[in-house]
């Protein structure tokens, strides 16, 4: 369990994709010009009453915003990390199983920490705050909503701004994902952002591109989507 840990979250694969000095300050600007503008579109979005007819067309606009502004900003890539091989031999492989379970892992410790937060009244409204919509809303569009923002903020903030911080870039990925987070005036939200943040970004770190990111984050949205309504319900 510890070396798949370590494998998963620690154990950096090596690389040579340094940018050029040009090409990195590129993507330094239209990291910060698409996040304030998603900062600004998440906002919104999540300030329009559940059961609106803009809630939809806003959240795909978010995604829309994020996934231009990561591909614009510079090359992504899908990153491997370590697997178990013969002795002595270094086999690098997709990571896939692994960010599932992280993803997993993460839902688990936050329906336990629901229980919590539901005996807390203002955390229970904050909460409920983001579970109106799923009460409200399409289950299906809901999941499709939820799968679409969770790899478009990757290929956003694990992707491009990651790849635009030559120091710290877990720290600041984290820092710049709340900050566009606290935008919905939602604690909750922010408060799951650090711990998600966290998770993801050193997976980032450790495989070196946005796969295990995604799939980490789509497995723990989707299950916080399907699980939240039944605790706070």
């Amino acid at each position: 369990m510890r070396r798949w840990v370590r494998r998963s979250l620690w154990d950096v694969v090596p690389r040579d994709d340094r940018p050029s000095e040009a090409a990195l300050r590129r993507r330094r600007l239209v990291t910060v010009a698409f996040g304030l503008l998603g900062a600004v579109v998440l906002g919104v979005s999540l300030r329009i009453d559940p059961g609106s007819v803009w809630f939809y067309p806003a959240t795909f606009a978010l995604a829309g915003v994020w996934t231009i502004g990561a591909f614009a900003s510079g090359p992504l890539h899908l990153g491997r990390i370590g697997a178990r091989g013969e002795p002595g031999e270094q086999r690098l492989v997709r990571p896939v199983l692994s960010p599932i379970l992280l993803g997993l892992g993460l839902a688990a410790i936050f329906v336990v920490g629901g229980l919590v937060v539901r005996e807390i009244p203002w955390l229970d409204q904050q909460v409920r705050s983001v579970t109106d919509f799923a009460d409200q809303g399409s289950l299906p569009i809901l999941v499709v909503v939820t799968a679409v923002n969770g790899v478009a903020e990757e290929l956003f903030f694990r992707g491009a701004v990651y790849a635009a911080l030559p120091r710290h870039a877990v720290v600041w990925t984290t820092v710049a994902y709340v900050i566009a987070t606290l935008a919905t005036g939602n604690v909750m939200l922010a408060f799951a952002a650090i711990l998600l943040g966290v998770v993801v970004g050193l997976q980032r770190r450790a495989s070196g591109g946005v796969l295990a990111p995604i799939l980490t984050h789509c497995t723990w949205s989707l299950s916080m989507l399907l699980a939240l309504p039944l605790l706070f319900g």
